[in-house]
């Protein structure tokens, strides 16, 4: 493991990351350019707070469209503290790790009553906020506040493992990891710090195929001497995902389809969705319809990949005319207004399927 030779080199390797950020920073809508941020202007901690959030185990490409929308409707953390969760729900919808929609609704409205909405600027505090871990605290300080924190998400704990060969698989080789990140990040100018360590992960030092011939500490980093760069970090081996199956219920009428809202626990908790059959983690869905009358089933019509699983999904579709349902649980959402439903991925695949099946049949 090679952190012990850091100290006399990290100078060096900061000062080349900080000046590579300055002309190559991506334009990120929640960030301060560096050449700005140079003067001391810091961005809005709220917008940090929710990119960060938005960004935990998501693409910074697929996060841009999803914080513009959120920020255009909830424009500060009281907006967004004010809101309906079910709101907040149904614009996340497509993000995934719908927890995260949930602890956003929760830590606004936190900071909005608890804290006259204003952030607090230190890691230990931000940690006290619901939804944020180590690494969203470290980050909001860095960059909203200018704190010295050392940050250290997926593409740093990339650049640095491969920066000083650090060959303790993860997760234990986080440890070391965060070592060397806080040998190099300095004093003052974290935050940018940490994002030009990001962008350098995210464009250069990539999991496949890194660009070393542009790196700015290529002369620096051990494993491109050694010419094993994606060797780093070592991961475990993959462990097998079980395979689950579920079956969806899909109840028509007058062009408008029956939708439920999922128990306030447990997966997709408080989302719209269609009917189902309980399916979870850890076990198979019963496939019981929750009508009676004359289905037809189209098996195994979307696959869903989840952290811990794989689902499989059939569809059932309601043919009979006689339709009763008071639950209160229950909605009828036309057809043509459904993308506006906020459906879960998963259950957004299956009515897409479906459209392509109508369209099939009529032809």
């Amino acid at each position: 493991m090679g952190v012990d030779r850091i100290t006399g080199e990290a100078q060096d390797i900061t000062a080349k990351i900080s000046a590579h950020y300055v002309d190559n920073a991506r334009n990120l809508p929640w960030r301060v350019p560096p050449k700005i941020s140079a003067s001391g202007a810091l961005p809005d901690p709220y917008h940090v707070w929710l990119s960060e959030v938005m960004l935990q185990q998501t693409t910074v490409a697929a996060v841009i469209a999803y914080f513009q929308k959120f920020t255009k409707r909830w424009p500060t953390v009281r907006d967004m503290a004010a809101a309906d969760e079910a709101d907040i729900l149904a614009a996340w919808a497509g993000l995934g790790y719908y927890a995260r929609a949930r602890n956003l609704h929760k830590c606004a409205r936190f900071v909005t009553d608890s804290l006259a909405g204003v952030f607090p600027s230190q890691e230990a505090e931000l940690l006290k906020l619901p939804g944020v871990g180590a690494y969203t605290a470290a980050a909001i300080a860095a960059i909203a506040f200018g704190e010295r924190a050392v940050v250290v998400d997926a593409n740093i704990e990339r650049l640095v493992a491969r920066l000083f060969v650090i060959d303790t698989p993860l997760p234990a080789g986080k440890t070391d990891i965060r070592i060397g990140m806080d040998a190099l990040t300095p004093k003052h100018g974290a935050g940018d710090f940490a994002q030009a360590c990001m962008d350098i992960g995210a464009s250069i030092c990539s999991a496949k195929a890194p660009k070393c011939e542009i790196c700015p500490i290529q002369t620096h980093c051990a494993a491109h001497a050694k010419g094993d760069q994606e060797r780093y970090p070592v991961k475990p081996p993959k462990k097998a995902k079980p395979i689950r199956k579920g079956r969806f219920f899909w109840i028509e009428q007058d062009e408008k389809l029956l939708l439920v809202t999922r128990p306030e626990k447990g997966m997709l908790a408080s989302m719209r969705a269609l009917p189902d059959d309980n399916w979870a983690a850890g076990t198979d869905g019963h496939g019981q319809p929750p009508l009676d009358g004359k289905w037809q089933l189209y098996e195994n019509i979307v696959q869903h990949s989840f952290t811990h699983f794989s689902l499989e999904i059939d569809l059932a579709v309601y043919q009979s005319e006689k339709i009763v349902t008071n639950s209160d649980d229950n909605s009828w959402w036309r057809l043509d207004e459904i993308d506006q439903a906020g459906l879960p991925t998963l259950y957004a695949k299956a009515v897409k399927w479906m459209a392509r099946q109508k369209e099939e049949d009529r032809k």
